[in-house]
């Protein structure tokens, strides 16, 4: 497979349409599978070739091309090329790699309409041999000559026109990075935030097309891999989704009972497989080829076990889960499964099913969230379960911590949904001054109900000056500008939108924009909200702070009931300064004793296999010392 910052390659689907001067396809040739390669021909000409087994290259020399990149992310652009009026259009494509292919395109592009191209002439005369070369990657020197001839060509626009043009999103120097005129650099080099070992480790199992769970404590980075494991997939065939609405909504996906079309599972095998045999739900069943479930903890054993029955049945196939690669990610350890009653929850690994479909277990170990290594290692007690002295006393210290700051109040956590509501509604209507009501803009009023489970922002947004809120999306990561990122409104802008301006407590003040959010509902259908991505702060619950990272948070763990809720909490603090824990009580917390089971065999099986590596390794060093 292509490695994954490779941006001369692409595996996709390509369909190359030859137009007729009114824009209409004379002839049409369809590509499942191809290879896309990105290179240069014998007079430095950048050229596209596109082929696979069976049939001859075929190679497009771009000269004059026009880019549609609107549904990039998606793994799906155009390619149009002048004078041919022949048109390509890639999809099914892994959105990272065309992402960094894209980019790479427009860079050289830039790079080549700068040189003294030859004419037809002198291409005549140079009887140069026909010749195909792979694209080097992109360099420094690549994106800082792209950079200027950009900011040259844009100071000759302003000073023909006295004005600055608007640059169409089609044009040929499209790069995926928002350009701004007035900040430099416009462009950058492909590289996304750099994965560590572990994480790295995981994504190269799952390119290779093994089953795999992986597991690490909070703030071991398992949403920003699995977002990186998505954007490495082809789209069509790759379903992400997870075991709530929320979390669903994070890695882009959808929920997995609505992915799966069974309801509860409750009902029996045979009843499941009718429901799933249903022509929406079928064509999920059928195409999927990647199914990724997000928040494992709170899939319970029996509703696993029914899903890989419904895969074999409704897929025609006796390999484990109908053949569908498996991507599991969650920690054990955090939130449990809904019990029925006071039955004891059963866990996705004590399912009949998991160990025949489950190849690989991997664990992430490398915190990112912390960086304070006494407060990990006070979190890593809590996770298992174990409260010594000097944790209980550290947590029952923090109780007198101020952590508020710039009339930024601390977020209070809270184990029941109606706490939350009522401790918000409460304290926005002691706010003196008017309030001012910021309704969302729903793709499908008809779906609001869907929209809202799946959604972090509310339909209805109220706020007031001195308003305590928190991100609910990543906007600025260097800046500090994340989600879950706190503030307080400071004031609104005057005329008719009056959105507000908020003060972080990482230092920056930010007028806040509606931001977009899609997400997939049953059917495949896409459901977006725009709203303001804020939501009220003052409290929120555990469960809906999964994922999240706050500055400064206060705790009563009074009315934990269940096992992890109290590690969850407490394991959203960036640092145990930015944490108050009120009434701290060392029997609240709880680890499963079935998981920590789990968990230690898993780890004895690593430390065997690694073991037996390093083995491996060492026999093999002697045999060739020994010849």
């Amino acid at each position: 497979m292509t490695s994954e910052l490779d941006g001369s390659e692409l595996q996709c689907c390509v369909v190359v349409e030859h137009l007729n001067a009114s824009g209409q396809a004379t002839r049409r040739q369809v590509t499942r599978k191809a290879s896309v390669l990105l290179g240069r021909n014998e007079f430095q000409e950048l050229v596209l070739r596109i082929h696979d087994d069976r049939v001859v290259p075929q190679s497009y020399t771009l000269k004059d091309f026009k880019l549609f990149t609107k549904f990039s992310r998606e793994g799906k652009c155009t390619v149009k090329l002048h004078p041919e009026n022949i048109q390509v259009l890639i999809s099914n494509c892994p959105p990272n790699q065309l992402s960094i292919f894209l980019r790479t395109l427009s860079i050289k592009h830039l790079a080549w309409k700068s040189s003294k191209p030859l004419s037809n002439r002198e291409k005549l005369q140079a009887g140069l041999t026909r010749s195909f070369e792979a694209i080097s990657p992109l360099q420094s020197k690549d994106v800082q000559k792209a950079n200027e001839l950009r900011a040259k060509a844009l100071t000759d626009c302003t000073n023909k026109t006295g004005r600055q043009v608007k640059r169409s999103s089609s044009d040929t120097s499209f790069s995926p990075v928002k350009a701004n005129p007035n900040k430099k650099p416009i462009l950058c080099l492909p590289t996304a935030r750099k994965l560590n070992k572990e994480q790295a480790a995981v994504l190269r199992v799952v390119l290779s097309g093994k089953n795999l769970f992986f597991t690490g404590s909070a703030g071991t980075g398992k949403s920003f891999l699995l977002k990186r494991i998505i954007g490495s997939l082809p789209p069509k065939t790759t379903f992400a989704t997870a075991s709530t609405g929320v979390a669903a909504c994070h890695i882009g996906g959808t929920t997995l009972h609505s992915f799966a079309g069974i309801g509860s599972g409750s009902a029996p095998l045979e009843q499941c497989i009718e429901l799933a045999q249903r022509p929406g739900v079928l064509q999920h069943w059928t195409s999927c080829r990647q199914l990724i479930i997000d928040e494992i903890s709170m899939v319970d054993a029996q509703f696993f076990d029914k899903l890989e029955s419904v895969a074999r049945s409704v897929r025609r196939s006796t390999e484990p889960f109908g053949g569908i690669q498996l991507i599991v990610c969650g920690d054990f350890l955090q939130l449990p499964p809904v019990s029925k009653g006071k039955e004891k929850p059963s866990f996705c690994f004590q399912a009949r099913s998991w160990r025949k479909v489950i190849h690989v277990n991997m664990e992430l170990t490398e915190v990112r969230r912390q960086t304070d290594q006494s407060f990990i290692s006070l979190l890593q007690a809590v996770r298992v379960g174990r409260v010594t002295e000097e944790v209980t006393a550290k947590l029952m210290r923090s109780a007198y911590h101020c952590i508020e700051r710039d009339g930024i109040l601390a977020t209070r956590l809270c184990t029941h949904k109606d706490d939350v509501e009522l401790t918000n509604e409460n304290k926005l209507q002691q706010l003196p001054g008017s309030m001012r009501v910021f309704e969302a803009v729903d793709s499908d009023p008809a779906l609001v109900n869907i929209i809202d489970a799946h959604s972090p922002v509310n339909r209805r947004l109220q706020l007031k000056v001195g308003a305590q809120v928190m991100l609910t999306k990543n906007l600025d990561v260097p800046r500090g500008l994340v989600n879950g990122a706190r503030g307080v409104v400071v004031d609104f802008e005057s005329g008719k939108h009056g959105l507000p301006r908020v003060r972080f407590l990482c230092g920056v003040t930010e007028v806040l924009k509606p931001e977009r959010w899609v997400l997939k509902s049953r059917g495949g259908v896409h459901l977006c909200r725009q709203q303001l991505p804020l939501k009220l702060a003052w409290a929120i619950s555990i469960h809906k702070s999964q994922g999240m990272t706050l500055d400064c948070v206060e705790i009563s763990l009074a009315r934990v009931f269940e096992s992890g809720q109290a590690y969850v909490a407490l394991s959203r603090a960036r640092s145990l300064e930015g944490l108050r824990v009120m009434d701290f009580d060392p029997r609240v917390v709880q680890a499963d004793s079935d998981v920590l089971l789990f968990y230690k065999k898993l780890r004895k099986e690593r430390l065997l296999v690694q073991a037996s590596m390093d083995e491996f390794v060492r026999e093999s060093n002697g045999k060739e010392n020994w010849w």
